[in-house]
Order: C-alpha cells, then structure tokens, then sequence
C-alpha cells in the first residue's frame, strides 16, 4: 500500500469517527431535550417518537464510530456503509424529529414523511452490504487457510 492509499484509508476512518462522535454527541443532547424540554410541548406519543430518532442515532453514531475501527474491512467498503449510515440516518432521524414537533410548527412535515422509510431503508442497505462483505471475506479467508 502506498502512503497516498495510506493517507486516504486513515482519512476515512478518521470522517467516519468524526460523524460518529457527532452522532452520539447530538444523541445524548436531543435526548435530554426531549426528556427536560419537549415534554412540557408535546405530548407522549410525539416524545416516544422523537425518541425512536434519539435511539437511531445514537446506534448508528456508534455504528460509524466502530466501522471506522474494523481493520478487515477495506476502505471503499467503509467509505460505502458509511455513506448509507450516514444519508440514512439524517432522512430517518431528522425526519422523525421534525415530524414529533410538526404541532410547534408553522410548517407540516407530514408532508415530507416518506423520507422517513428511506431513511430506513439506506439504513437497512447499509447493514445488509455491511454484512455481504464480512461474509465474502470469511468465505475468501477460509478457502486461503
């Protein structure tokens, strides 16, 4: 491997730990205020799902955070899942927030509710290729053993 394709594998890994730390950190912050300031401005069902957001996002940040730290997975693939993690979680997550506070809003986001479900969906590609990958390089290792 070449210091160039060196430099640029330790630069994705180093976006996708940056993504993911600000992931976790935006969790831990629109979880404290859904549980100190939103209760006051909406009610439980919103909360609840403002919450599936909160989760989403703390588990994909995590996701990223840990992808970034797998050294048998190339770089490209990081990049790749990375991508679908990253795009995923701001349709699903982001969506999800926008549509728990559609009452305090001038603006219905029931209109843009479907980005929800590609949210879900990029998510869901995301892990689904994640794991294609890990099984092909098992079955590549095992035929080299």
């Amino acid at each position: 491997m070449t210091s160039t394709e060196t430099n640029r594998n330790l630069k994705i890994e180093f976006y996708l730990l940056i993504n993911g730390v600000t992931f976790t950190l935006l969790s831990v912050l629109l979880g404290a205020f859904a549980a100190h300031g939103l209760e006051k401005l909406v009610d439980a069902r919103a909360i609840a799902s403002f919450n599936t957001g909160v989760r989403y996002q703390m588990y994909h940040g995590l996701a990223l955070i840990l992808l970034a730290n797998i050294p048998q997975i190339a770089s490209t693939t990081k990049k790749r899942v990375g991508m679908f993690f990253w795009i995923g979680t701001i349709l699903f997550s982001v969506s999800i927030y926008l549509l728990s506070i559609d009452e305090l809003l001038s603006f219905s986001f029931k209109k843009i509710a479907w980005i929800t479900p590609v949210g879900g969906l990029l998510l869901i590609i995301g892990w689904a290729y994640l794991l294609l990958i890990l099984i092909k390089n098992l079955k590549r290792n095992d035929k080299t053993s």
